[in-house]
This record gives C-alpha cells, sequence and structure tokens, in this order.
C-alpha cells in the first residue's frame, strides 16, 4: 500500500523573507545612525551650552538612546 503526502508551507516565500531582512537591517542602521549622529553631537557640545539645555554629560547616552530607539 502507497500513502502520498502533500506538504505545503504557506508562508512567505524566499524572496519576500529575504526583502522583509534588508529591510530590518536598513531600519536598524538607520536607528543606529541617528543614535550616534544625535551621541556625537551632544558631546561635541561645551559644559555651558549643556547647561542652557538643561542637559547633564551623563544623560547624554540615554537621550541618544531615546531619540533612535525611543526608550533608555
Amino acid at each position: 500500500m502507497a500513502y502520498a503526502n502533500d506538504i505545503r508551507a504557506y508562508g512567505a516565500t524566499l524572496g519576500q523573507r529575504i526583502s522583509e531582512f534588508r529591510a530590518a537591517l536598513a531600519d536598524r542602521y538607520a536607528k543606529y545612525t541617528v543614535y550616534r549622529t544625535t551621541l556625537n553631537e551632544l558631546a561635541d557640545l561645551n559644559d555651558r551650552d549643556l547647561s542652557d539645555l538643561g542637559i547633564s554629560r551623563s544623560s547624554i547616552k540615554g537621550i541618544a538612546l531615546d531619540a533612535a530607539y525611543g526608550r533608555n
């Protein structure tokens, strides 16, 4: 007696998965670029400029994380 199985995957095709992966990488890189830019620009300010903005030097990293990723 012979049996025939028909197994089909109803998910994303390989091309769609690769496209989604590339989009996710591009999104991660864009967020990282925002983080690095914000971090560098705030770090380049002197203490008086930071004080005028109400920012302490120790909170620069948290501000950059919040700007790029929406969290601290």
